[in-house]
């Protein structure tokens, strides 16, 4: 029997989503280097619009939330008046597994990896051909299955595989991002706007890529890409932790340790599936540069809001 989306309160992830009349831009690092967008992105409106999930003091889903109980502070400015708030306009999911499978990682993960596509293979939301699984060890990424990676049957071929080799992360999280929008792009009567999620099984360490982690990230907002990180090594707490907890705190994602178990990981991607908002309101202020965006709450002081970190105006907005 086909698996629903469940009611089981985790912390959500959030995705925001900026759109400025003339570009979107952002800035982001590993430690604290800025990142200057590639691409510009031009809308007909001087609007900004962010999209949310709200979780309370116990880290529950708030199901409902109103305008009321929150205000935006974009940059300096305060914004309570709102152009519109809305549920998520994302009715479908598009998922891709990015699994580590050179010597770096621990034995633990291949169980989990297999469970979490046996969960996805059950819910009733995500198309036969919108789960995909995409490997990575020594120069470059393959895709073990475009679509239709329901069982855990698509991961024997390199799980069986000798363990060894160096590790692409950087370079194989770009693949990844790029072959899921490239996906969502050639996809045939596609009736409704899907997430696109990408689910990283990594120790977070990467030895021999070209591209770097402002690129990575850079690569998941152009293309609207929310990265789960799922840790896998042995430590908790060192450098490769941290990129994967900044791979997920700046895509609107979250940051799982492997100990957290495969129903955790996808009960935590159909919350944020079900549970998030949209708000539009006018750009405050037409200044140059990287604005911060965050949301407090006005009534409830215990309401988290998850949304990414802001958006870059550029110098030739007004050309």
């Amino acid at each position: 029997m086909p698996r629903t989306f469940p009611n089981r309160h985790f912390l959500p992830a959030a995705l925001l989503a900026l759109i400025v009349w003339s570009a979107i831009g952002y800035r982001a690092s590993a430690q604290t280097d800025d990142l200057r967008p590639a691409a510009t992105f031009r809308t007909s409106t001087a609007e900004v619009r962010i999209t949310f999930s709200t979780t309370d003091q116990n880290d529950r889903v708030m199901a409902t939330v109103q305008p009321s109980d929150f205000a935006i502070v974009d940059r300096d400015l305060v914004v309570r008046e709102f152009r519109s708030f809305t549920r998520s306009e994302y009715t479908r999911l598009n998922i891709a597994l990015l699994v580590d499978s050179s010597g770096s990682v621990t034995p633990q993960f291949q169980q989990e990896v297999a469970n979490v596509l046996h969960v996805i293979g059950e819910i009733s939301g995500v198309p036969e051909g919108d789960v995909s699984v995409i490997s990575f060890r020594d120069l470059k990424p393959a895709v073990v299955c475009a679509g239709n990676c329901r069982t855990s049957d698509t991961l024997a071929k390199f799980f069986a595989a000798k363990d060894g080799g160096l590790t692409p992360l950087y370079d194989s999280t770009v693949f990844a991002s790029r072959y899921l929008a490239n996906r969502h792009d050639e996809a045939n009567g596609d009736t409704g706007r899907a997430r696109r999620i990408l689910i990283v099984f990594s120790d977070g360490l990467d030895t021999i890529s070209l591209k770097s982690f402002p690129d990575v990230v850079q690569e998941a907002l152009r293309d609207e890409i929310t990265i789960y990180a799922v840790d896998v090594s042995r430590s908790h707490g060192s450098r490769g932790t941290q990129v994967l907890r900044s791979f997920a705190l700046k895509t609107g994602g979250r940051y799982f340790p492997i100990e957290a178990g495969s129903a955790k990981i996808t009960d935590a991607i159909l919350e944020d599936f079900r549970a998030t908002y949209i708000v539009a309101y006018k750009l405050p202020k037409y200044t140059t540069g990287f604005h911060e965006v965050r949301i407090l709450p006005t009534r409830n002081l215990g309401l988290q809001f998850h949304c990414r970190l802001g958006y870059y105006y550029p110098s030739d907005a007004g050309d």
